[in-house]
């Protein structure tokens, strides 16, 4: 029986040459990573059950980003445990302030991860990765503990469901409303622990970005991983940056599918998650009347280049609505320093946002941008959970930058121009 991508990456990684959906495996990691929330636990389970050295330490990544600038004393605390132990174990990828940025924007910017590796990372939107043909997913702390000493993880192999996509993409959507469509028809558990395998002609019309945005929310449909294929697009990213050589795996022409669903991305329009699940999609045209006091642009799921680059073609020359709060977040220094040689940060600052340097904060309802009982917020983050950017009787509308953007143009949710 034929493999999917993800199969054959698995297989390769345990040293075997076929690997079925149910089978319990340990594979070799290319890429351990952590963050600041998530690394103190993993740090303390690696003391804790004896652990004196690293596997290896080019191939663990730390990066400080969900409170970083530290917010209060106990995100302090756990940063310079972060310090002292990559400082300890001379960490090739460390990640703190000044140079770091939202670790899932932060690793495939840096070449850290590339094609055919197999991750795995304390934090759900480490399924990432799938969109360079990589096999990557979340774990808890205490798998990235044993991931830092022994270089391996147990897995258990998915089944997949192919997503074949055709057509081409409006002008005013982007793979933000690509994935929340998905997840609007599948549900969030409608992939649960499966592997989302994105195929057909649609995806080259797809720029890595799309990819990125739209692997990162796989999770949301409960999936194991997403994964893309790797083609031009994706060598034409990787190379020059990727710190290893890519090794790329195609399915088999006789690889096994759950199911296929077909998306045709010419049919696909601007589309908002309404509170309180990722699954509860609408069309933005349908919710203009809904009133916002907040938008947020960044997170690791849309706080990359084009992100900011549909933000300023919004905003530019404009300004944003009495009473809204705009908060825009690159999600890297890199980023943030195009934006600022680009003329962005000036326009966004003219428009009445504000910038902020690279944070997962108020994503997670950590800070820089808490809401209060009864507000709203429009986000390009992932998740819209009750309570999630705040208080319990708040609400998050998940979107894309340009439905953002436009929206804190009128205070109300509000469909992008094709611009």
């Amino acid at each position: 029986m034929g493999m999917t991508m993800t199969q054959k990456i698995l297989a390769a990684h345990a040293g075997l040459d076929q690997v079925v959906p149910g089978q319990l495996i340990s594979a070799k990691l290319d890429i351990v990573l952590g963050n600041d929330i998530t690394t103190p636990v993993a740090i303390n389970e690696f003391t804790k059950n004896g652990f004196t050295e690293v596997f290896d330490k080019d191939r663990i990544a730390i990066v400080l980003d969900h409170f970083v600038p530290n917010k209060d004393i106990k995100a302090a605390q756990q940063s310079k445990q972060c310090r002292e132990f990559s400082c300890q174990h001379c960490i090739s990828h460390f990640y703190d302030v000044g140079k770091m940025g939202i670790e899932h924007a932060l690793l495939p910017e840096q070449g850290i991860v590339t094609a055919g590796d197999c991750i795995i990372g304390a934090d759900s939107h480490t399924c990432t990765y799938g969109a360079l043909g990589a096999f990557s997913t979340g774990v808890g702390s205490t798998d990235m503990a044993a991931g830092m000493a022994t270089g391996t993880a147990w897995f258990k192999v998915p089944a997949a469901i192919r997503f074949h996509l055709s057509g081409r993409l409006p002008k005013n959507c982007s793979g933000k409303d690509v994935i929340l469509t998905i997840i609007g028809m599948i549900g969030v558990d409608g992939a649960l622990y499966k592997s989302m395998e994105f195929t057909g002609p649609g995806v080259a019309s797809l720029s890595m970005d799309d990819r990125l945005c739209i692997c990162n929310m796989a999770i949301e449909a409960g999936a194991k991983n997403g994964i893309f294929p790797v083609d031009h697009v994706t060598m034409a990213y990787m190379e020059g940056r990727c710190k290893r050589q890519p090794v790329i795996f195609t399915a088999d022409e006789d690889a096994s599918y759950e199911k296929t669903v077909e998306i045709d991305l010419s049919k696909i329009v601007p589309t908002v998650a309404c509170p309180h699940l990722p699954e509860n999609t609408r069309p933005a045209a349908e919710l203009g009347n809904i009133k916002i006091d907040q938008v947020v642009i960044g997170s690791c799921t849309n706080g990359r280049m084009e992100d900011m680059e549909a933000a300023y073609r919004t905003l530019k020359g404009q300004t944003v609505a009495p009473g809204v709060r705009c908060i825009i977040i690159p999600a890297t220094m890199a980023i943030y320093r195009e934006c600022v040689e680009r003329g962005y940060v000036t326009a966004f600052i003219d428009a009445g946002a504000v910038v902020s340097t690279p944070t997962c904060g108020p994503c997670l309802g950590g800070y820089m941008g808490i809401l209060a009982q009864g507000e709203r917020c429009i986000a390009t983050t992932n998740r819209n959970f009750v309570g999630r950017m705040g208080h319990v009787d708040s609400e998050v509308y998940l979107a894309s930058p340009a439905t953002a953007a436009a929206s804190a143009l009128t205070g109300c949710i509000t469909t992008p121009k094709e611009v």
